[in-house]
């Protein structure tokens, strides 16, 4: 099939040199992709995203050598038990640097390892066949598995006469794979637009109002979404760097090839994200609980976590956060900041780092138990100061619960009014050893520890 491909280019090249770009695309979209390795319908048995956890699997220059996805299928099982029901994957496809790229340079959307380009034929992180068989792992263990998209920019093609800027620009894309080709047209400036959104890092932008463009990347039955999805096996999508691109590209991808789908739209504003995701019909992380986590944990002042967040606004379509590949601020108190998102509303990640390496597993297995059976309903923040922070969960399909978080350095005590009258509770970190029965008014005193946090709910 790879060969068919690139002698049908080849042919096309010499018999249509002088058809229009559309006439060709025409000819490239009778190309299929190859038999389809994972069929989506049969992913039945995932746990519903959402529901539980995501692990980001990946940080910031992972191990070179091709050793990643091995490294991953080696955990999933062991996440899904302690309630992970999403991986996140850095970007999968060939990247201009090759063997060392993290990805975010991309050059071939259908190279996940098995053509020699780019100095390699594994990415960094391994060959086709294993991110394959790391995916069929997650399915097999219940986990959906996110795609981090990039499709902002493109980086790697080769300098062309470009009519648009009437100079040349490292515009010409011819991948190994045969597959969506790109030449100056595609990007910006172009017949169509001088501009979209924005351009990053002064990479090839690309015009997402072309129709070839649109065809290639989500549209057609070849296209980069349907190969992601029906042949590799994704589920879902991470969109990098949507600042770049109008929500609607977000919007009609989900729309034709569905998934859960998040956007990376860096931005503390509330309002900004709660538009965004409006409009792109999508979840996105939360940028603006991250940065009052910051305030609040990294300036000792815990009243920062009354200010308002993604989550407080649209609980359905926050994803909250800790640390990612990209910032990593929250230094001290960060179990405290972990403490806070898997007590409360939005979609929670963990960062790999953090779980495997830097803080301690049992208890961020405790929290993701805390989340996943007790954590559900609406917040009332019941007291906040410098050093303290009580918040209930006021339960639905569970019994609910009191989180309270003490950056203090002694044990603290307070008088909490809870949903639970004349009703034996106690803390579900272990932390503090009290089973205290609350009043028939509901309120009862519970405690923290210094540093540190206790969750009650009904014994």
């Amino acid at each position: 099939m790879r060969n068919f491909k690139l002698l049908g280019m080849a042919f096309l090249a010499l018999c249509l040199f002088n058809c229009s770009q559309d006439e060709i695309v025409e000819e490239q979209q009778v190309i299929k992709p190859t038999k389809t390795d994972i069929e989506y319908s049969k992913r039945a048995g995932l746990k519903p995203i959402g529901s539980g956890v995501m692990m980001q699997a990946f940080y910031w220059d992972v191990p070179a050598g091709g050793t990643w996805w091995n490294t991953i299928n080696s955990k999933v099982a062991d996440w899904s038990n302690a309630g992970i029901d999403a991986i996140w994957l850095p970007p999968a496809s060939k990247a201009h640097n090759g063997p060392f790229s993290m990805g975010y340079d991309p050059f071939d959307y259908f190279d996940f390892g098995e053509y020699n380009q780019m100095g390699s034929t594994e990415t960094r992180f391994g060959s086709r066949a294993e991110l394959i068989n790391m995916i069929t792992t997650a399915h097999n263990n219940g986990l959906s598995v996110i795609a981090d998209i990039v499709i902002n920019h493109n980086s790697g093609g080769a300098s062309e006469a470009n009519p648009y800027t009437g100079g040349n620009t490292w515009t010409d894309f011819n991948p190994m794979s045969g597959s969506f080709l790109r030449s100056a047209t595609d990007f910006h400036a172009n017949n169509v637009h001088s501009n979209d959104s924005g351009a990053f890092g002064g990479y090839p932008d690309l015009c997402h109002h072309q129709t070839y463009v649109q065809d290639w990347l989500w549209k057609n039955s070849n296209s980069v979404a349907k190969y992601y999805r029906d042949v590799i096996g994704f589920d879902g999508w991470r969109f990098d760097y949507v600042k770049g691109f109008e929500p609607w590209v977000v919007k009609d991808w989900k729309n034709e090839v569905g998934g859960f789908t998040i956007g990376e739209y860096w931005d503390s504003n509330v309002s900004t994200l709660d538009t965004w995701t409006s409009s792109a019909e999508a979840s996105a992380f939360d940028f603006a609980c991250y940065y009052k986590m910051k305030d609040a944990f990294m300036g000792n002042d815990l009243t920062a976590l009354n200010d308002n967040m993604l989550w407080k606004q649209n609980a359905s379509k926050a994803v909250t956060f800790v640390a990612n590949h990209d910032t990593d601020e929250i230094i001290d108190n960060k179990i405290l900041a972990y403490a806070y998102i898997l007590t409360h509303e939005g979609y929670p990640t963990i960062f790999y780092n953090d779980y495997e390496e830097w803080l301690n597993k049992e208890r961020l297995n405790n929290l993701i138990w805390i989340h996943n059976n007790l954590a559900g309903g609406s917040t009332d923040i019941l007291h906040v100061d410098t050093d303290e922070y009580i918040a209930r969960r006021n339960g639905y399909s569970n019994s609910g619960l009191v989180v309270y978080i003490n950056n203090s350095n002694s044990w603290q005590e307070r008088w909490v009014e809870t949903n639970w009258s004349s009703t034996v509770i106690k803390d579900y970190t272990g932390h503090s050893g009290w089973e205290p029965t609350t009043q028939s008014g509901k309120w009862v005193k519970i405690q923290a520890p210094p540093k540190s946090y206790s969750v009650w709910s009904v014994k």
